[in-house]
């Protein structure tokens, strides 16, 4: 039996970087939900910092559907080697909640109420970039209801997401 290697040659970092995000919450005032993910996309504002963080970017949106990717690294491993169920939850809410954000006016937010995850298929490092799709189904006056489905490079489908949203107005 070999022994564990020594914890120097263990070790791996990951360095994150981030823009004030309030400049992006300020635009919601003055932009409907589809122009401030356009100007987030086009890089006129800045990305959540949640983006930067798990290393997800928006990469499309249109009318009631936003489209992610993300491709995950080891430093996103639970303690079996498989990227963590959280990482694809994240990137399957964040791919619902943009979808419903396509769809509001100006000031209009919206907040997660709920998300019930499907964990599809194992996901790790060598996975490749993900792609998370999200469509909003119904869009009321105070709830939102959504779904998104996230895919590897070749089609797999690993996982899909229903949620239901709270639509704040001012």
């Amino acid at each position: 039996m070999s022994a564990a290697p020594e914890p120097s040659d263990r070790l791996r970092t990951k360095s994150i970087t981030w823009e004030d995000p309030s400049t992006s919450a300020a635009a919601m005032a003055t932009m409907n939900g589809r122009e401030l993910l356009q100007a987030i996309l086009e890089g006129k504002l800045p990305r959540p910092p949640i983006a930067d963080l798990i290393g997800a970017r928006l990469v499309s949106i249109g009318d009631g559907v936003a489209v992610f990717q993300c491709t995950p690294d080891e430093s996103a491993y639970n303690p079996i080697g498989l990227v963590h169920g959280g990482l694809l939850c994240t990137l399957l809410d964040s791919a619902a909640g943009c979808a419903v954000h396509t769809l509001l006016p100006a000031g209009v937010g919206y907040s997660s109420i709920e998300i019930k995850v499907s964990f599809l298929a194992p996901v790790r490092a060598d996975s490749g970039t993900l792609e998370a799709e999200g469509r909003a189904l119904r869009v009321g006056r105070q709830v939102a209801f959504a779904e998104a489905h996230a895919r590897t490079p070749d089609g797999k489908l690993v996982g899909h997401a229903t949620s239901s949203l709270a639509v704040m107005r001012p």
